[in-house]
């Protein structure tokens, strides 16, 4: 029997990076061997079913709330062997949808999961504080200017009254020019540790125009190996940087020659 893990992934303001984030953890987790599921919780503005190509899934997490259908017929294999259960786009669908049903959907999604990621919805909107409530953590993903610190500061409140903790915080598309914040302050502001910081990376938009995660599509680049180290962090297993690794494999190949197998 696993324990599993309900992480909440949120954002004080659209546009941070947050559906990115989800996405690419999730499928870094897969990678690894753990069982996941990434939850598209975001029943207004969905977008992980965009970034991930399954747009046109049949049945979404719309008809599950509407209770028009049964959460196993909305789990969809993705990549790297993540389960994906993505949300409608659809403006019906989202009219149909009872967010309220959220809490039964997970019952039956944490049967055999080790780790269940929320993508949930920007602001603090119904819809947006109950995957905050479900979640035995949120991770708030920011990036380094006032703005996303402020409405995030409201996301970590909000977190805190309904019940559950911020366990942390990852500092995304940094650009480390003198007009970011820094990691410090950042810290200081939130009132959390920042677990991971996730560089600007042009792969990061080109993964999304193929719908591809980067760290699939492009597992050594900058963007991509910071989500696999915070990966490798949350399942408790040891990252080898890619330098190091690539070190490695050519002091391997190096004894062999010489030596032998």
């Amino acid at each position: 029997m696993y324990n599993p893990r309900v992480i909440t992934i949120a954002s004080g303001k659209g546009g941070t990076g947050k559906t990115t984030a989800t996405a690419n953890l999730g499928t870094s987790l897969a990678l690894l061997g753990k069982k996941t599921i990434i939850l598209d919780a975001d029943i207004a503005m969905a977008n992980l079913a965009l970034i991930l190509g399954m747009e046109k899934s049949k049945v979404t997490l719309h008809e599950v709330l509407a209770g028009e259908a049964d959460i196993r017929d909305s789990m969809y294999k993705g990549p790297g062997g993540v389960i994906v259960v993505p949300c409608g786009v659809s403006l019906s669908g989202f009219q149909k949808a009872n967010p309220e049903r959220l809490q039964d959907v997970m019952i039956e999604l944490l049967k055999g999961t080790e780790f269940l990621l929320i993508d949930a919805p920007a602001g603090l909107s119904r819809d947006g504080v109950i995957p905050l409530a479900v979640a035995d953590e949120v991770i708030l993903v920011v990036n380094p200017e006032i703005s996303s610190m402020a409405d995030a500061l409201k996301t970590k409140i909000m977190t805190e009254m309904v019940g559950s903790r911020v366990s942390g915080a990852i500092l995304n598309r940094a650009n480390f020019e003198k007009t970011d914040l820094s990691m410090r302050e950042v810290e200081k502001i939130l009132g959390v540790k920042i677990l991971e910081v996730i560089p600007e990376d042009p792969e990061v938009r080109r993964s999304t125009a193929f719908r591809t995660p980067i760290v699939i599509r492009s597992e050594d680049s900058p963007a991509s190996v910071a989500y696999r180290r915070l990966a490798s962090k949350m399942a408790g297993e040891t990252f080898v940087e890619p330098e190091l690794e690539r070190e490695e494999g050519v002091v391997s190949r190096f004894v062999r020659s010489i030596f032998g197998e």
